[in-house]
């Protein structure tokens, strides 16, 4: 289900210049926000915790998953040059499974790993806080990629539907609707933080069983979607 030569391509087109050039602003504005708090502010768990939580999960993680999942397979579908991937002998749902992981994979590091080095600048991973947030990005990260993917295959608009998801729904919506926060990756995968961090830290409107249903059933269900709507895809010569 993975298929190096896939992967190749879509790291390829992750990393181009462009889309490589918004990856490193991000986690560089985080070190350069947590060089500049731990400077004027000193060690603070708390707020350690609300810096990684308001802007590496908040801001960081499903902005670099919007570039990376959308990138993976959205320009191809986009511009048609799809139709020479498809004619290879490769199965469609291999297709998806590797542009997925490199989808996650890209996420990941320029998510999770900025994260951790940000929690040990600000206050030396106490009180597990930059781990939890750490372990909070991993799991996002695999989450968002899986849907930004799903929608770079329904929509020639993924990226804007998908800024709109990060910064308005679970921004936005979030903080003023309880009942959105439900139906929220960042939330699932606080959830997770929460149970990592020490107490009173990291908190989350969802329970730890029903995040990790969540996030695997949203993960596994776009996966597998995404992976029916590139095989119902129609080349030109096949109308």
């Amino acid at each position: 289900m993975y298929n190096p030569t896939v992967a190749r391509l879509t790291y390829r087109a992750v990393l181009g210049r462009r889309r490589a050039a918004i990856l490193f602003v991000l986690p560089a504005l985080l070190l350069a926000i947590a060089v500049a708090v731990r400077t004027f502010n000193g060690v603070d768990d708390q707020v350690a915790a609300d810096v990684l939580g308001g802007f590496a999960l908040a801001v960081m993680v499903p902005l670099i998953g919007v570039i990376a999942g959308t990138g993976a397979i959205g320009p191809e579908i986009d511009d048609g040059s799809i139709v020479y991937l498809l004619a290879k002998p490769v199965k469609r749902p291999t297709i998806i499974v590797t542009k997925l992981t490199v989808a996650i994979a890209v996420t990941m590091v320029f998510s999770a790993v900025p994260t951790l080095i940000a929690g040990f600048i600000l206050n030396g991973n106490g009180q597990q806080v930059a781990m939890a947030y750490t372990v909070a990005a991993l799991v996002a990260s695999i989450a968002y990629s899986a849907l930004f993917l799903l929608l770079g295959t329904v929509s020639r608009h993924a990226v804007v539907i998908g800024l709109v998801y990060a910064l308005v729904w679970e921004t936005l919506f979030g903080s003023l609707v309880s009942g959105a926060r439900t139906l929220s990756v960042q939330q699932w995968a606080l959830s997770l933080a929460e149970r990592i961090a020490g107490e009173g830290l990291i908190g989350s409107d969802v329970g730890l069983p029903t995040a990790v249903a969540l996030l695997v059933g949203v993960t596994a269900a776009a996966t597998w979607y995404a992976g029916q709507k590139l095989r119902v895809l129609k080349l030109a010569g096949e109308e």
